[in-house]
């Protein structure tokens, strides 16, 4: 893949333009707006709790430090926000799940355009909310049963999950009026608010506990950082071009077709998705064994127990880890690239892939190329996944746990949102 030059005058031009259209202007005001408003939601906490207590609970558990950042900081601190926008996306994977069970929500999704997908989101949306109520009540649970919380009368439960459950909600709703400006995801945008929250948090923790004899090693991580974001920008730009021909037809007097063109098949199709996925994965488990740890019943506690300390083994935690992404980014590009839809419509439309014929045999070398091509971009993914662990490994540096994961999302999602604004630029200049 080629990059392109970038002309810094052209593009400091480009971002002026940003705040000289007005419509364009008020989109991103609007969304910093938002931005503002999460932050604020998200520092209003659930009375009652243990801070001592919820830290230390944060710092033995490596996946719930994990899944905080992606909340903004909001599970950290009991806010009302605790949920982040989690229970949506786990109601968005066992949504895209079920298509594979129902084929009358596969029609849906693939095959009935805008308002089928329109109708399939709304289900994703009503499934939040037992998600949320679940997700909200076994979290809870998990802290009464570790001491952080008090024990909580039966109106205070119900108090206390009515406001989680809530707070996703609203988070899901202000999600949509972002999408609505056409500037990028509104629940991607959020995602990244929160991580970037975080990372400056890391970051401010960072420099309060520097040592100078650690200088070198900092210097490094600064450039594995450095690294790792161009790698990341490379595989996300990165794709494969099919070349597709079209033949010629002549329409009475008229040529048509006789061009060239081509098919593109990214490197990573699947996005941050399937690091998403996973994450939610791995919490259910984690949460169930921490539920249980406490029982009365002996055989269940010990059960409970064992899975728990299996879980927070760091090798095979990252083990885990990787295999569900990588297992994830097959999935979701198995959803959104269908390669017998895709040959179909090529051949409907006159084209073929040079070498190959139409029909069946076209759909299998797109299947082919497929799964090599998602090769590539399920390990890179699996690899940035596990990362943070293996620089901590080498560096020691455990203040910083923004890494891979974060680095991807935040980069994926500010990629989509340069060129969202590029776009409505362009639009603009027309």
């Amino acid at each position: 893949m080629k990059l392109r030059a970038v002309n810094p005058e052209v593009s400091l031009n480009r971002f002026l333009k940003l705040f000289k259209i007005a419509d364009l202007r008020n989109k991103i005001l609007f969304i910093l707006a938002v931005f503002v408003i999460f932050r604020l939601f998200a520092a209003i906490p659930i009375p009652g709790i243990d801070t001592s207590r919820l830290k230390e609970f944060f710092e033995n558990n490596q996946l719930f430090s994990l899944i905080n950042i992606f909340t903004g900081g909001g599970l950290d601190s009991l806010s009302i926000m605790m949920l982040g926008v989690g229970p949506y996306i786990t109601g968005s994977i066992v949504m895209q799940l079920l298509t594979y069970i129902f084929p009358q929500l596969e029609q849906m999704y693939k095959y009935e355009g805008e308002a089928g997908r329109q109708r399939f989101n709304q289900y994703s949306r009503l499934l939040t909310v037992p998600m949320a109520i679940l997700q909200g009540y076994g979290f809870l649970i998990l802290l009464t049963r570790q001491n952080v919380i008090d024990s909580l009368t039966s109106f205070e439960w119900f108090a206390a999950i009515s406001v989680v459950t809530a707070g996703t909600l609203f988070l899901m709703w202000l999600g949509e009026l972002i999408s609505e400006k056409n500037l990028g995801n509104g629940i991607s945008l959020l995602i990244f608010a929160g991580i970037l929250s975080g990372t400056l948090t890391s970051i401010r923790q960072s420099i309060f506990t520097y040592d100078p004899s650690q200088l070198t090693t900092y210097i490094g991580f600064v450039v594995i950082a450095i690294v790792v974001v161009a790698g990341v920008v490379y595989i996300t730009e990165a794709q494969r071009n099919i070349p597709i021909n079209y033949a010629r037809r002549v329409r009475g007097s008229k040529v048509m077709g006789g061009v060239s063109s081509y098919l593109p098949m990214r490197v990573n199709s699947a996005g941050v998705m399937p690091i998403i996925f996973a994450l939610s994965i791995l919490l259910f488990p984690g949460m169930v064994a921490n539920f249980f740890s406490t029982s009365n019943v002996e055989i269940i506690s010990r059960i409970a127990n064992f899975f728990n300390d299996f879980l927070q083994n760091q090798i095979v935690y990252g083990l885990l880890y990787f295999v569900l992404v990588v297992l994830f980014t097959y999935f979701y590009t198995a959803v959104t690239f269908d390669p017998k839809s895709i040959s179909e419509n090529v051949q409907k439309q006159g084209g073929y892939i040079p070498g190959i014929r139409p029909g069946p045999p076209t759909a299998q070398f797109l299947t082919h190329l497929l799964n090599r091509v998602t090769l590539v971009g399920a390990m890179f993914l699996g690899i940035i996944a596990i990362l943070p662990q293996i620089v901590r490994g080498f560096t020691g540096i455990t203040t910083f746990t923004v890494g891979g994961t974060s680095i991807l999302i935040v980069v994926s999602v500010a990629l989509e949102f340069m060129k969202a604004v590029d776009a409505q630029l362009s639009m603009y200049e027309y």
